[in-house]
């Protein structure tokens, strides 16, 4: 089984940036989670309720480890490189948990508010309610959701609950000004058009569920991730502008502050997220937290030779992570 970066070794045919993005979706494109589920509700404050979707492995709960996912942008608890780490985690026995940000998929019926990078208090709400049902939880995030987790960890350490055993982020966008950036690259059209699509649909949806707090037709006519930041997400989070949103809700300065052993699973060829923002951050002299950053591997794909789902090497590296972490403590 991998156990380490040096394990990562795709065929000569899916290596480069854009092909292991790519691979990344074709690969898991059909994949489901197989599994009975619990729908959580847990009351983040503020009117904010998130949905967390819960599976439980038989007997007590409290005699097995828990693994709770985050996506990305866009993603929801059905985003397949949640569903394969998901699987490999629950194939050690772990139970699984799929949290959903604010009013992501299906979560928009319980409540319509708008998600962003920085909203690490949501996070912290859902680690605190399944801290009282089982001792151990690892946390693992993808793309925005591991910045959030990494802002978590970072930013939110002394209020961290104890349970929280390990922290695992992949490909996370912890200088979202130098990402976005990336996205603004002419190579990189197709994932900004698919984004900004993804954040239109999502906004009108929301507006028809709360035209109380959004107001009509602001999506028209976006045409960046950054436009919609600057017109949508900041006003509405309470930010001057989208330059504050992504300063105040990037990870990077707070990697120094984690204190739970955490790894950062990169790739120097992500499309969307430059290297320089990745490693140019310091860590913690402790030790607690691993950078290791692929040579190939693209955004949120690690495709290569792994026996996890869709052939998703990174559900197999985060989990053998994790599995340390809980043996150790």
């Amino acid at each position: 089984m991998p156990g380490s970066l040096h394990d990562f070794n795709p065929p000569p045919g899916l290596r480069g940036g854009h092909r292991q993005t790519l691979a990344g979706f074709f690969f898991r494109r059909h994949l489901d989670w197989p599994h009975p589920v619990e729908d959580v509700v847990v009351d983040a404050g503020d009117d904010v309720r998130l949905l967390v979707r819960a599976s439980w492995q038989p007997g007590p709960r409290e005699a097995r480890p828990l693994l709770v996912t985050v996506h990305g942008l866009g993603g929801w608890d059905q985003a397949t490189y949640g569903l394969a780490t998901g699987q490999v985690a629950w194939a050690r026995g772990w139970h699984v948990a799929r949290m959903n940000m604010r009013s992501a998929g299906d979560a928009a019926l319980v409540c319509a508010r708008l998600y962003n990078a920085g909203l690490d208090g949501d996070l912290l709400a859902v680690l605190r309610h399944f801290a009282g049902l089982v001792p151990r939880i690892a946390l693992c995030g993808f793309s925005l959701g591991g910045n959030m987790a990494l802002l978590m960890a970072g930013r939110r350490a002394a209020a961290v609950p104890a349970a929280l055993r390990a922290v695992a982020a992949v490909s996370p966008p912890v200088d979202l000004l130098a990402s976005v950036g990336a996205l603004e690259r002419p190579a990189n059209l197709a994932y900004q058009r698919y984004f900004v699509v993804k954040l239109q649909e999502a906004y009108r949806w929301r507006q028809s569920l709360r035209p109380d707090l959004y107001e009509p037709g602001r999506e028209r006519g976006v045409r960046s991730v950054r436009e919609y930041d600057e017109r949508i997400t900041a006003p509405y989070a309470g930010f001057a502008s989208a330059r504050e949103y992504y300063e105040r809700s990037s990870a990077g300065p707070w990697l120094s502050s984690i204190e739970r052993p955490t790894l950062l699973l990169t790739a120097s060829d992500d499309p969307l997220i430059p290297a320089h923002s990745v490693t140019g951050h310091p860590l913690p002299s402790s030790g607690t937290v691993v950078r290791e950053v692929a040579p190939t591997g693209g955004h949120v794909g690690f495709v290569g030779r792994a026996d996890a789902p869709g052939r998703f090497w990174a559900a197999r590296r985060v989990t053998d992570f994790i599995a340390r972490q809980f043996e150790a403590g």
